[in-house]
């Protein structure tokens, strides 16, 4: 088996893991990864989803009616909207995005690919993020998927992480230590 005993581990992770079988089997994983991609960018956009998801008042039979209607107006594939109607009749919706972490921890490690995790102060071009894909894959060897965050509060530069390394350059970083070494 591809997957690491560390995701294993965990709920998200045996979720994760028993949702790439499907998918691998399936030959759909690329369509599934889309599929998260979008419930992703929705539990981050939707204020509304994310309650839906975190809802302790919900009965199961609501929560699966309602991620069911959600996932049809997102033009979710099937395996994924089973697979969401699975966690919302086990309670576990709130699992979801920890399970699309480690599906695409998964998916990346299946690829052969590295995941980076990048957070700048302000969003990245398809241009930059292609170069900085291209310079993080001359660093650790192998083809980086890079995942881009925007955080204002880092001021300016970039803090990428990937796996247990984390690169920080920015400012906010720059001018803590500055600060540090002025206090002597």
């Amino acid at each position: 088996m591809e997957t690491t005993g560390g995701i294993q581990a965990s709920l998200s992770g045996r979720y994760a893991v028993a949702l790439f079988d499907l998918a691998r089997d399936g030959k759909t994983l690329d369509t599934v990864a889309a599929s998260l991609a979008a419930i992703k960018a929705a539990i981050a956009e939707s204020s509304d989803f994310k309650g839906l998801i975190n809802s302790p008042v919900l009965s199961r039979d609501a929560a699966g009616k309602t991620i069911a209607a959600v996932a049809s107006a997102m033009s979710i594939d099937l395996l994924t909207t089973n697979f969401l109607g699975v966690l919302a009749q086990n309670r576990r919706l709130s699992q979801l995005p920890a399970v699309i972490r480690a599906y695409e921890t998964l998916l990346s490690n299946h690829k052969g690919e590295a995941r980076a995790e990048v957070t700048s102060a302000h969003p990245l071009t398809k241009t930059q993020l292609t170069a900085l894909a291209k310079g993080l894959k001359a660093r650790v060897g192998r083809d980086v998927a890079v995942e881009a965050k925007v955080d204002p509060a880092i001021l300016g530069g970039l803090v990428v992480k990937i796996g247990s390394q984390m690169i920080d350059s920015s400012i906010r970083t720059r001018l803590n230590s500055l600060a540090l070494a002025m206090k002597g």
